[in-house]
């Protein structure tokens, strides 16, 4: 049998497995538009992890979903909040409209959240408040982590602070951003706080502590595991560009 025949049959024995299965978008066109190494990929990334079930190959099939339908789980977390509209449903969506950019959507579920009686948590603040500086708006940002730390004073959590930082510093507030960077570089896990805090120093015209805090923070990561430097590539690169002026 030709082999241009064997592989359509092999497509469209696919395209029908992925209708069935619910699959059909996107891998239907996927393998429809690219004969060959569509149905290749399907069968990596969709069968392959079925039949041995590896949390490896299970990994794998979501970041190439994710790839190829970004917003495939952002339509399955809508659906599930039009079945039932609870604080977990629509939590759970608005930290997916942070990750995909739609900070307006996402600041409108937090609020919504907010306005709940069983709402009232720092953490659907702090989502708000991330909403906000996504859609620069720092200014605002800063308000609602202002408001939140006054109505949880008891709550701790880097990631608020370093936004606070943040959002100070976009706002134009340099000596306040300064202050809180300093202070939250202490405990931040990773480099991005230190780094920032320097970045935000050399821009202040305080070059020679600058060069003290990226110096610090390279010196320290020479020394972690090569996994640690992997993760902090970012903040590594930084480090070294601001140094080399």
């Amino acid at each position: 049998m030709p082999f241009g025949i064997v592989l359509l049959l092999i497509n469209v024995g696919l395209i029908v497995h992925a209708a069935k299965t619910g699959r059909f978008w996107p891998w239907g066109y996927i393998i429809l538009f690219i004969p060959g190494f569509g149905a290749l990929a399907y069968v990596l990334v969709e069968l392959a992890p079925e039949w041995f079930g590896s949390a490896q190959g299970q990994k794998a099939r979501r970041h190439v979903v994710n790839t190829l339908d970004p917003s495939k789980r952002y339509r399955a977390l809508t659906e599930q909040l039009e079945v039932a509209d609870t604080i977990a449903n629509r939590a759970a969506l608005a930290e997916e409209c942070l990750e995909l950019g739609k900070f307006t959507e996402a600041e409108y579920h937090y609020e919504h959240i907010l306005a709940l009686p069983m709402g009232d948590d720092p953490i659907y603040a702090l989502g708000k408040a991330r909403a906000q500086f996504g859609r620069s708006h720092p200014e605002e940002a800063v308000a609602t982590l202002d408001d939140l730390r006054k109505r949880w004073p008891d709550y701790q959590s880097a990631e608020a602070h370093l936004l606070y930082a943040r959002a100070l510093d976009e706002s134009g507030r340099t000596d306040d951003a300064l202050y809180e960077y300093q202070a939250v570089a202490n405990y931040y896990p990773g480099a991005e706080a230190r780094v920032r805090y320097g970045l935000l120093l050399d821009k202040a015209g305080r070059q020679n502590e600058a060069k003290a805090v990226f110096t610090e923070v390279l010196t320290q990561l020479k020394r972690a595991p090569k996994y640690v430097r992997r993760v902090q590539a970012e903040w590594i690169a930084l480090a070294e560009k601001a140094l080399r002026g």
